[in-house]
């Protein structure tokens, strides 16, 4: 279900309410029954439902009941009302301001309720960015309740940028939280005008289940003839999968490259090339190269630096427009290239690793689908037709929370043509960590996104690690099981090492690593034609 879509029904439906709600009326006869993700005319579901109801209180408000997640929650009746994500969150919304409500549930895992309020809030260690004004913490109707109040600076290539925060978490007992963030696009004028709404949460008892239910479907954009017959062949059309490879050298240079295909009696037609703020503009002398021997590159640019330069604002200035000469030129380079682009755009945003998730931006991941529509759309009043844009999260959220959920960074459809999946093996050698067969890492993930998503997906970059089982057995089950993922139409394996903090090799993701490998991935790959 579309936001606008839903949004529009029930705010529509509230405000029938405002208008007809007397003494005399029933609540429930006056109610709206959302049944997996429509409009329905009755009450009945089951465990397996999605059911929400949304009751009439008087002329000014309306209760949300959110029954899989067990809560209530009084909101004006002439807001929106979005459950398209609902297993992520409800967004209850109009133009000046937005509700966001989240569910955690850590049970049975290492985080807790205490440490996920501490976590959560550490952005406020950037102070340069992040005026905190307001922080406690409260009993509210027997509840412990964490509030938080701040501001940020307003970001004018932000549509109506709602950059004032509040945010209550409400803890329900050691494992369970429900967060409630409040934004609004003008300061708030009174501690009343988000507690009496923070106020009126209260429990219920949970039954049903949560889905997504995104009304989704391809967006086609103009592209020149070669990207679209390129789009056609690999994506569209393509019944198997190809293969791709980073290799650092390439495609600056393709002599150990073609030294490894030719061991492995394979061309692989996809490279991936990484690109910061720290590297010197768009990648034309790679880009040709790649081209002048037949190979497409999967571009992948990350909005941060990587020579030592501080990244704690690089998300806040890019929307305030202090990279526009950079962007614009970039896309400039990019038409000028003519042929075939994947253009990644800030790949794994729900990993705190990186400096572009809303782990480092007031918890907001609107930052990153900001930042994302406007490169989009500087590349689109360049005139730039040769750009695939590959929308690609990492298979686990870090941290696991609900406001960090991949879903909340999704941009929409008409900015995204390609569906990165990306899950490592990253095996044992450090504490904590397990080692995750192949089906375990992408038939869960694969599933997810095929229910969700109606893009073509690529793995656009992957591996397994040598250190804590057997590899060999690891790229088999690989081999096997990409077979029956009809919707991947490409694969990228990633062949280098992530070296710890004294360059010892911790994570040996190689395919070169030994003959027996080599001769692996070479018997294997004859099972896949090349392409001519």
């Amino acid at each position: 279900m579309k936001i606008n879509k839903i949004g529009a029904i029930l705010c529509a439906s509230a405000l029938i309410f405002s208008n007809t709600f007397a003494f005399g009326d029933t609540i429930d006869s006056m109610s709206t029954f959302i049944k997996n993700g429509k409009i329905v005319t009755y009450s009945d579901f089951t465990e397996e439902d999605d059911f929400k109801k949304i009751v009439p209180i008087d002329h000014q408000f309306n209760e949300y009941q959110n029954f899989a997640h067990g809560y209530t929650i009084k909101y004006p009746n002439h807001m929106y009302v979005d459950v398209s994500i609902s297993p992520v969150k409800t967004l209850i919304y109009d133009k000046e301001k937005s509700i966001e409500i989240y569910y955690d549930n850590f049970k049975g895992t290492s985080s807790s309720a205490a440490s996920y309020i501490g976590y959560s809030n550490r952005f406020l260690q950037n102070t340069k960015d992040h005026y905190k004004e307001y922080e406690d913490t409260l009993h509210i109707n027997g509840m412990k309740v964490h509030l938080l109040k701040w501001d940020r600076d307003k970001l004018p290539k932000v549509h109506n940028d709602k950059n004032h925060y509040v945010s209550a978490e409400i803890v329900k007992n050691a494992h369970e939280v429900y967060t409630i963030i409040i934004k609004s696009a003008k300061p708030f004028q009174s501690y009343e005008e988000y507690m009496e709404l923070i106020q009126t949460f209260m429990f219920i008892e949970k039954k049903g289940t949560p889905q997504v239910h995104l009304e989704q479907g391809k967006v086609y954009r103009g592209l020149n003839d070669e990207t679209k017959a390129f789009y056609e062949k690999y994506f569209e059309n393509s019944k198997e999968i190809q293969w791709g490879i980073f290799e650092n050298t390439a495609p600056k240079d393709f002599g150990f490259l073609k030294s490894l295909e030719e061991q492995l009696d394979y061309t692989f037609d996809f490279l991936v090339l990484y690109q910061s703020f720290s590297s010197n503009g768009f990648p034309m002398e790679e880009m040709n190269n790649a081209y002048e021997n037949n190979r497409y590159v999967e571009l992948t640019l990350q909005t941060m630096y990587l020579d030592g330069r501080d990244n704690d604002s690089v998300t806040y200035d890019i929307l305030k427009g202090k990279y526009d000469d950079y962007f614009y030129e970039y896309a400039r380079q990019a038409k000028l290239f003519e042929h075939p682009i994947l253009f990644r755009l800030n790949n794994e945003m729900n990993g705190d690793w990186c400096v572009y998730s809303s782990y480092f931006t007031s918890k907001d991941p609107e930052m990153f689908k900001a930042v994302w529509k406007y490169v989009y759309n500087i590349f689109k009043d360049a005139g730039v037709d040769n750009v695939l844009w590959v929308w690609n999260p990492h298979d686990g959220s870090f941290p696991n929370f609900a406001w960090n959920h991949s879903l909340n960074y999704y941009p929409g459809d008409e900015y995204v043509d390609i569906i990165g999946l990306t899950g490592y093996n990253a095996g044992t050698y450090y504490p904590g960590e397990t080692w995750r067969g192949f089906n375990e890492i992408y038939v869960p993930l694969y599933e997810e996104y095929d229910k969700i998503f109606r893009q073509p997906f690529m793995v656009t970059e992957f591996g397994s690690n040598s250190v804590g089982g057997n590899k060999i057995e690891w790229i088999h089950e690989m081999f096997d099981q990409m077979k029956k993922f009809e919707r991947i139409k490409v694969a990228i394996w990633w062949n280098g090492i992530d070296w710890d903090s004294q360059r010892n090799p911790a994570r040996i993701y190689r395919l070169d690593q030994s003959p027996e490998m080599i001769n692996t991935f070479r018997h294997r790959l004859k099972e896949y034609k090349t392409t001519e």
